[in-house]
């Protein structure tokens, strides 16, 4: 009897369906199934990204570097904004359907082969991340950037064995229930994606201790730690763009343009400088192809101007932290404007600390339901949320969204932050709402 294969909406509905096995941090698991799948991450050349702000944008700054140097690039980030695709791509294109529904297939028999030997079902970030390095093999990709899901030490991405780099961005307080709540047991946990001998570029940090932890760890693992240095100086900071120099110990860069907003967005391009000077040594990649990686960089929902007139900036700040760069940004680029914020957060994210930083910016805040999230607040939760902070509240995010466009006025700025969920069923909306792209 033939056996009718997947359908995409399948291939999906198996995909999310393994949520309910939960986040479990180990690599036993997903070094299992990769097993089972012959082992597709080893042969590829991997640059591994762990951090806690920038992690994305670093990414996309490198992954541009190299299309523009001529290889071909996979990379695998999460989220995902809009389209579960944009999780896993060659040369900026996402995986088409297709091919995501042909590898979930093989996959998942792989899955039933695990099962029935006895091991436990993976996660559903083991199984995607078993996806993405499945069509990185099958597509023959000279690079594969690869972005951590949570933490590093044990992490499904940390099967990767001998990395051309890690790189470690800005670390801060983010799933302090997982991953400890001081900033030495995070930056800790960030460090276990640093391998024996390896090559290990450390972002600017704003903590001391985490430079102590990452160096008392490159000492153990004998591998060589370059730490980013601040010697930049911005030329132009403009909602169109960026332009700056800078000077690392390798060499001299002038006019360097990024169209990333946003002071941390240089820091994240000095991650992707540094990276540049590391591959040179052993790959073909010009200064010309750093110069347009950097230029040609997109990384959405990142103090995105979506909307000229009226203004609306998508940001998915999700931290304190990234509340805090986005605070900065506003007053950067937005100090003549009424700010109208329309805000969702996770309810397992400190959003107390979160919502009072936005107070200081903004009298203005609309505080929404995060759609499609099962760590979002109930709408009783997020009415007591609004209560005890003097914030409007609307549960469905496009009433929200709609009612800030109508405050806010053709001289104001609509800003959207909060969660990058929240940010991605914004853009989809208000493309669809407005046809901006």
């Amino acid at each position: 009897m033939l056996r009718m294969g997947m359908t995409y909406e399948q291939a999906l509905d198996f995909i999310h369906s393994t949520y309910k096995f939960g986040t479990k941090l180990g690599l036993q698991n997903i070094r299992k199934l990769l097993e089972f799948m012959g082992n597709p991450q080893k042969g590829l050349k991997v640059i591994h990204i762990a951090g806690t702000n920038g992690k994305g944008s670093t990414c996309a700054f490198i992954n541009q570097m190299l299309i523009e140097a001529g290889f071909r690039v996979g990379l695998y980030t999460s989220p995902f904004l809009e389209s579960f695709n944009e999780r896993i791509k060659l040369n900026n294109q996402p995986i088409d359907n297709q091919e995501l529904t042909i590898i979930t297939e093989f996959v998942k028999e792989k899955i039933e082969e695990m099962l029935k030997q006895g091991f436990s079902h993976p996660t559903e970030f083991e199984v995607v991340t078993a996806i993405g390095f499945e069509f990185f093999k099958r597509k023959n990709v000279d690079f594969v950037v690869l972005e951590v899901g949570l933490g590093g030490r044990f992490d499904a991405t940390n099967v990767v064995e001998n990395p051309e780099l890690c790189i470690i961005t800005s670390i801060g307080f983010d799933h302090m229930d997982i991953l400890g709540s001081t900033i030495e047991k995070i930056a800790f946990e960030k460090a276990g994606i640093i391998k024996q001998n390896s090559k290990v570029i450390l972002g600017v940090q704003r903590y001391k201790e985490v430079k102590e932890v990452i160096s008392k760890v490159c000492k153990q693992q004998s591998a060589q730690l370059i730490e980013v240095e601040e010697d930049y100086h911005i030329l132009k900071n403009a909602l169109d763009g960026m332009v700056f120099d800078c000077v690392t110990p390798r060499g001299i860069y002038k006019n360097l343009e990024i169209k990333l907003l946003g002071i941390h967005q240089i820091e994240n391009a000095l991650n992707c400088i540094y990276a540049y000077e590391c591959l040179r040594e052993k790959y073909d990649i010009k200064t010309e192809a750093l110069v347009r990686g950097l230029l040609n960089a997109r990384w959405n929902g990142r103090f995105e101007v979506l909307i000229s007139t009226p203004l609306v900036v998508l940001d998915g700040a999700h931290n304190v932290d990234g509340m805090r760069m986005l605070i900065e940004n506003c007053k950067t680029y937005l100090s003549s404007r009424r700010i109208v914020a329309v805000v969702g957060i996770l309810k397992d994210k400190e959003y107390e600390k979160m919502i009072s930083l936005l107070k200081n910016l903004t009298g203005k805040i609309i505080f929404t339901l995060v759609p499609y999230q099962k760590r979002a607040f109930s709408e009783e939760e997020a009415l007591d949320v609004s209560d005890r902070f003097g914030l409007e509240f609307i549960a469905d995010f496009k009433d929200a969204i709609k009612y800030a466009l109508g405050l806010c006025g053709e001289d104001g700025a609509v800003i959207i932050c909060g969660s990058l969920y929240l940010v991605g069923a914004a853009r989809s909306f208000l493309k669809n709402m407005l046809s901006v792209l």
